[in-house]
């Protein structure tokens, strides 16, 4: 292990948990969770274990997307709170021994930040018109007419990536909402304001950045045209915008400008379309660019060819290809991150698991000892650690996420028949990850004392964190106890890996080897509501049982029957 090795890092024995605050906690009865909400919770994080909290958007916003459309990087929401509650928090959080993460969404702003104003209202000779990427109407063509736009690029939220702007005669890009303009990186002014921006945060404490999109901010040159797919609207323009030509200049001038800090911060970049050979780049230290990339090869795969909402049955041996091709990837260069859940996507019991009464915790547990027995740093996002499922969304008036609405109102529109389209909508909206983490039984969950601002699902008379914390069983303490076996176990952190079994589709099974240490770490998990028989590699009978989510009491043999959903984790001296 070299110097520049990352698993010499702090990070690599850390668990980082997502906040989500608009539904965490709320303080104050208006519906929606606040700084003050987490301060309050900080000691139910402290007693979990993890090491880093990530903190979704708290900036000032129209919150057209939830935040992520921001219109003062340097101020705090007054949905949210004050500066003064974000440095209470701050201070909060460091006195318990753990670090706080910012969200960071610099491949756009809200068309409110002053920047965009400044760049629309001051027409094309304004000082700040190149700060964001406008383009005239296409050769021959009437402006603001259907087909006039730049080029024909599909918006991640429907519809074209190019809004008319009348007043000045151009479009403005935006690759999400409307409300979410591109900002021209290619300008180094912009560049250089986002680095003072990062450095102030720094400055007040903070210990790092999660990036939003950041591979997105290196767009082709002459913005082509994307090839139009069939059933497509637009073309597909990510050839020209993912991980684009001057992305690693960005990150390395990003790293040296910002990142001098000598204090050990954290830098994790969310990365759509991602390839393990690109993410070693990314996350290579000796480049000094990121410290790990988040990937969304694995949660794609439960996807069909109609895109995100037209969902197929996940296949483990697809599963297993992919997680372990970007552990073996990343082995001896980069750093892998770990995550079934965030902000974005359904809850993995719904979705990977078993979230029915009769198998919902044992197969949370699964799911959390699979991937925290990865080597990476693993994330947990609010209410994971709890066995949240997916909420019962009856109607298209139970949704508030722009993408779902968006995706239902084109969908139907064009013909869709609506209840196919809510289907998709209800296995793979980001409104599930959104409702009310689940404190208690009592009314709307102890989240509020107010009307939330989307349901709490009404299964928290029975799925919360009083209950759990009260039961050493649950899948709460199973989360504790993984947390701890990170901090602790060496083969956990910095073990090789080696996928075992990989055309089994219904064992997930891989050891973790640590020569320092001397020590091999055998997990098994059975992915399915019946009993599986495997064949084990010699020498693991009889073995030391580190953790498992159901009774250890029987003795493992080399011929093993794992019961439904069994998950268990084997020690051995070598």
């Amino acid at each position: 292990m070299n110097e520049n090795d990352p698993a010499r890092s702090w990070w690599s024995k850390a668990v980082v948990y997502q906040i989500y605050p608009r539904s965490f906690a709320d303080s104050n009865g208006d519906g929606v969770g606040d700084l003050r909400g987490v301060i309050e919770r900080l000691d139910y994080l402290s007693t979990l274990g993890v090491d880093v909290l990530w903190l979704s958007p708290v900036y000032p916003s129209p919150h057209d997307d939830n935040g992520y459309d921001i219109s003062d990087y340097q101020d705090i929401d007054p949905l949210f709170g004050t500066l003064a509650d974000f440095d209470e928090l701050l201070a909060a959080v460091h006195d318990r021994g753990m670090k706080l993460v910012m969200d960071l969404v610099v491949n756009h702003t809200s068309d409110e930040h002053p920047w965009f104003t400044a760049s629309r209202d001051g027409g094309p000779a304004g000082s700040k018109r190149d700060w964001y990427i406008w383009r005239p109407a296409r050769d021959g063509m009437e402006p603001g007419t259907p087909g006039a736009e730049p080029n024909n690029w599909g918006s991640f939220f429907s519809g074209p990536t190019w809004s008319y702007d009348e007043a000045s005669g151009e479009y403005y890009l935006h690759l999400f909402s409307r409300k979410q303009p591109d900002l021209n990186w290619e300008n180094p002014e912009v560049r250089q304001a986002v680095f003072a921006m990062m450095r102030w945060w720094l400055d007040r404490g903070v210990d790092g950045f999660r990036m939003d999109v950041v591979n997105l901010i290196s767009k082709a040159p002459g913005l082509p045209d994307g090839v139009v797919h069939e059933g497509s609207l637009h073309g597909d323009g990510s050839p020209h915008y993912i991980c684009g030509p001057r992305i690693h200049e960005y990150l390395a001038e990003m790293h040296r400008e910002v990142f001098a800090d000598p204090r050990p911060l954290l830098t994790v970049g969310e990365m759509p379309g991602v390839t393990v050979e690109q993410a070693r780049l990314f996350t290579d230290p000796s480049r000094r660019e990121l410290d790990m990339v988040f990937q969304f090869e694995h949660v794609g795969l439960d996807q069909g060819p109609g895109g995100k909402f037209d969902v197929r049955p996940l296949r483990l041996t697809d599963l297993k290809a992919s997680l372990g091709r970007w552990q073996t990837g990343l082995g001896d260069t980069g750093w892998n991150s770990l995550y079934w859940n965030n902000h974005d996507q359904p809850r993995v019991v719904s979705r990977f698991g078993d979230d029915s009464p009769a198998h919902r915790d044992r197969s949370a547990k699964l799911l959390a000892t699979v991937l925290h027995l990865h080597r990476g740093t693993p994330y947990i996002y609010q209410g994971e650690e709890l066995g949240m499922a997916n909420a019962p969304f009856d109607a298209i008036e139970d949704f508030r996420d722009i993408e779902s609405l968006n995706h239902f109102r084109q969908r139907t529109a064009l013909g869709a028949d609506p209840e196919s389209v809510l289907a998709g909508l209800r296995h793979r909206g980001r409104d599930n990850a959104r409702t009310p983490v689940q404190w208690d039984a009592t009314h709307h969950a102890g989240f509020t004392t107010g009307t939330p601002w989307i349901a709490v699902n009404p299964d928290h008379t029975h799925v919360n964190a009083a209950a759990q914390a009260a039961d050493p069983d649950s899948v709460l303490h199973h989360y504790r106890r993984l947390i701890e076996l990170r901090h602790t176990e060496p083969a956990v952190t910095h073990g090789d890996f080696h996928m075992l079994h990989p055309d089994d589709e219904q064992l997930y099974a891989f050891t973790r080897r640590h020569a320092d240490s001397r020590t091999e770490l055998l997990v098994l998990a059975n992915f399915g509501g019946t009993a599986h028989t495997v064949e084990l590699p010699e020498g693991w009978e009889d073995t030391d049982t580190l953790i498992a989510n159901v009774s250890s009491d029987v003795p493992l043999r080399r011929t093993h029957t794992l019961r439904p959903w069994e998950a268990r984790v084997q020690r051995r001296v070598l």
